[in-house]
């Protein structure tokens, strides 16, 4: 497995390339989900490639941000056994060399759901995939559906902008408990994550409104930001504590 840190070295590498590329996106303290998008990307391309960055551009909450769980010896011995072919894993300044001064901004559906919980937050997703793209040049890209709004965001911007890469959706990986997987799961207590959080998969798919699911959330003491209805799937985001959980289902 090669190891880049820098654009330019990233640069460099990818004009020797000639093969398709798989590429899967990801913060670090990788899980099975992350797996899953890996074995896609192995599967379906002659060479894959992880990146592994914390973006502070998409953190709203900065203690958010410095909470982030850093896993990165426990990452290397995931990508290395699902064959990752190169780990990209660059710096804020030198992902960042014009201090955050430009940005991509999306107007209709980032300014719902989770992005009008997180006032900026898409921007920064944006903004690093789209650097991200620019760099790797990835003949396809994977993205699981628990963070389905940011699937659907991404795929949008690659044909606003006629990016030559698809987007592709990966279903969601859950525990035995119906719990989707997730790196904030890590900050949740042993009974948290196998008694409460499981509640929140059940309740969204076993109810018969969107209204019903949330009033149902909070009678479990659960914080609700959301629970919607739209495009055929159920959207819901809640705080266990101090730990900000999402899922969807389609209805």
């Amino acid at each position: 497995m090669k190891l880049i840190h820098t654009p330019l070295e990233m640069k460099q590498w990818r004009r020797t390339v000639i093969q398709s590329i798989g590429f899967v996106p990801t913060m670090g303290a990788l899980h099975a989900g992350h797996e899953e998008l890996l074995k896609r990307s192995r599967k379906e391309n002659e060479i894959s490639i992880l990146s592994i960055f914390v973006n502070p551009t998409q953190f709203n909450d900065p203690k958010d941000f410095e909470k982030y769980p850093l896993t990165w010896e426990a990452d290397l011995k995931i990508a290395q056994k699902n064959h990752v072919d190169v780990l990209f894993a660059p710096n804020k300044s030198l992902m960042y060399p014009d201090d955050y001064h430009f940005k991509v901004i999306e107007n209709d559906f980032s300014q719902s759901l989770c992005g009008r919980d997180r006032p900026g937050h898409f921007d920064g997703v944006l903004s690093i995939v789209m650097k991200l793209f620019q760099l790797i040049e990835p003949t396809k890209s994977y993205f699981g559906e628990k963070d389905y709004q940011q699937f659907q965001l991404i795929k949008d911007m690659t044909k606003a902008f006629f990016m030559n890469v698809e987007v592709l959706p990966v279903a969601t990986i859950r525990e035995k408990s119906g719990l989707a997987m997730s790196s904030r799961n890590v900050r949740l207590s042993e009974k948290e994550k196998l008694e409460i959080a499981p509640i929140i998969y059940k309740t969204i798919s076993e109810c018969k409104s969107a209204p019903e699911a949330k009033a149902q959330l909070q009678t479990y003491g659960f914080k609700v930001d959301y629970v919607e209805d739209r495009n055929n799937r159920r959207f819901v985001a809640v705080h266990l504590n101090d730990v900000r959980l999402i899922d969807n289902v389609p209805i």
